[in-house]
């Protein structure tokens, strides 16, 4: 892989967009129903065991977490940095319910103004790929969607899917990765398009 992520750490919580970092480093948003893997997959893909912790409680944290991530080019040795941003989960009942409400809000405000935001990585549960709220989402997000922004889905859990079942899901959601935290699929394949995405400018596939 000709770019990978050689460092990452915590840098803060906010619960509104006027206590978020200065912008200037470009952004990667994680986003998706509470308990969908999202901790576990930043993990991952950060290769630190703790560095995104999970509620006890899903869908109880309202807060946005900023990480800073180091991707170092191997074939050049030189080093990018950006933002990691993880999103409150959503989808338990009465956070589904109010989804628009909340999102109106500050996260509503967060996604749409700021600039910096190059991808947005909706993830969604493999073993139930097409949740309306799910839909919903994405609907809402390529509708603002910029043109210097990207939008990918990542269908997390994979290893409880047959090669059936996963082709499925490739067929019906064309350019979607799917992951595994366990097996650790996809995990290269996603951390090398962020990198092309975010860093190298690529389009959106």
């Amino acid at each position: 892989m000709p770019a990978r992520i050689v460092d990452a750490k915590f840098i803060t919580s906010a619960s509104k967009i006027e206590e978020a970092p200065a912008e200037g480093v470009g952004e990667v948003v994680f986003l998706g129903r509470s308990n969908v893997g999202k901790s576990s997959l930043l993990n991952s893909l950060t290769h630190r065991k703790n560095l995104a912790k999970s509620s006890s409680t899903p869908g109880k944290t309202r807060l946005i977490n900023y990480f800073e991530v180091t991707y170092k080019d191997d074939s050049t040795n030189d080093k990018y940095q950006i933002h990691f941003v993880d999103l409150p989960g959503f989808g338990y009942a009465k956070v589904s319910k109010s989804i628009k409400y909340e999102w109106q809000k500050s996260l509503n405000e967060f996604i749409k103004k700021r600039k910096t935001i190059r991808l947005f990585v909706h993830l969604r549960d493999a073993r139930h790929p097409n949740e309306p709220i799910d839909e919903e989402v994405k609907r809402y997000i390529l509708n603002f969607v910029r043109p210097d922004q990207c939008y990918i889905e990542i269908f997390t859990k994979s290893d409880k899917l047959n090669q059936k079942e996963m082709a499925r899901i490739i067929k019906t959601h064309p350019g979607a990765i799917l992951v595994s935290n366990l097996k650790k699929r996809g995990i290269e394949k996603l951390e090398a398009l962020i990198f092309d995405i975010a860093i190298g400018g690529a389009k959106c596939r």
